[in-house]
């Protein structure tokens, strides 16, 4: 019984030591997985080339968006071609009225924005958070006199920085509020901000002044502003009827006329000739321009300022004016001739 024991467990090595031949051949499958997974990744790789044939959807998105923005863009761009306020009647690009040009040149560029040139100013005592604030008013009819007042900023401090614009700095237009006795004058201004001017208002009634600049902020901004304001010479007021309208006045021998007919809200050219019994009159320069031209509306005598192209053509001087509605207006051209200035007068009919 021993000796068969002993056999008996002498068998198990061999049935054991063919264990490692099967598990020998494990390694040899396992080996054979790489190839599998190489071409899983062979496989995996040819995926992007059909992936980039098929656009990111955050690229569409971004495309369609850009897109929007453009169409947006020209929409509102043909919207305010549409709806840009006054048109321009067979001339520049816009209208040549206010202060829009740089300070201290002559003449008006082009460019200024015709909404803007087309509203009348002078109607208020203050604007653009400047006020017009008289010092000493007191006038006698047909007296000498003086104007003293102060522009004054939001906070009431005078201000004391102007442009010089058209050679001043400061235009003082006043005219009765029938329109007689214009007068176009220059003050001067002290050290406080306060400007003084010599002023006789011929007759009795209510006069408007205006006051004309481009103010300078502290931040060095430059600020256009025709402010107005009534001024009293006591005593009977008659009003005198304006003139009939027409194209030809003659002021001390020169016969000026003009050509053009304003429209309401249209930029037209007026273009003023002035004669000499001899022939055409040799204008000079006045105010850095060949001349100077204001607009004030018959009722409520708002103010249009404007200025002439930089040189006479053939002797003449155009303006480019833009009127802001129907109704009787009142032309006031100064020009200057053998270092005389003189103001040629007219009356239109704006239809």
């Amino acid at each position: 019984m021993s000796s068969l024991a002993a056999s008996g467990t002498a068998a198990v090595p061999d049935q054991v030591s063919a264990v490692p031949d099967q598990a020998s051949s494990v390694p040899d499958q396992a080996l054979a997985v790489p190839d599998q997974a190489s071409t899983e990744i062979d496989q995996a790789s040819a995926e992007p080339d059909q992936v980039s044939a098929v656009p990111d959807r955050s690229t569409v998105r971004l495309a369609l968006v850009v897109g929007g923005l453009v169409l947006a863009v020209l929409l509102g761009f043909g919207l305010g071609r549409l709806n840009g306020g006054p048109s321009v009647a067979a001339g520049p690009d816009s209208a040549l009225t206010g202060h829009s040009h740089a300070p201290g040149t002559g003449a008006h560029e082009h460019g200024a924005d015709q909404a803007a040139a087309a509203q009348a100013g002078g109607l208020s005592v203050s604007s653009a958070g400047y006020t017009l604030t008289p010092v000493a008013a007191a006038f006698t009819a047909g007296r000498p006199g003086e104007l003293r007042f102060q522009v004054r900023d939001a906070q009431r401090r005078p201000v004391t920085r102007f442009a010089v614009v058209h050679d001043k700095p400061m235009h003082l237009i006043v005219v009765r509020r029938d329109l007689t006795g214009y007068q176009h004058l220059h003050p001067t201004m002290a050290a406080d901000g306060t400007w003084s001017v010599p002023l006789t208002l011929s007759q009795p009634g209510v006069w408007r002044a205006y006051a004309d600049f481009t103010a300078l902020g502290d931040d060095g901004r430059q600020t256009p502003v025709t402010l107005g304001v009534d001024l009293t010479a006591p005593g009977g007021y008659q009003p005198r009827p304006l003139p009939a309208p027409a194209s030809s006045v003659t002021v001390d021998g020169f016969t000026v006329g003009y050509q053009g007919t304003p429209q309401a809200g249209v930029t037209v050219p007026l273009t003023f000739r002035v004669d000499s019994p001899g022939g055409p009159a040799a204008l000079e320069r006045y105010l850095g321009a060949y001349g100077h031209l204001v607009a004030l509306r018959e009722g409520d005598l708002g103010y249009l300022h404007v200025h002439p192209e930089p040189q006479p053509v053939d002797g003449a001087v155009t303006f480019w004016v833009t009127t802001p509605d129907p109704g009787r207006y009142r032309l006031y051209l100064d020009f200057q001739v053998a270092g005389v200035v003189r103001t040629a007068e007219f009356t239109v009919i704006v239809p």
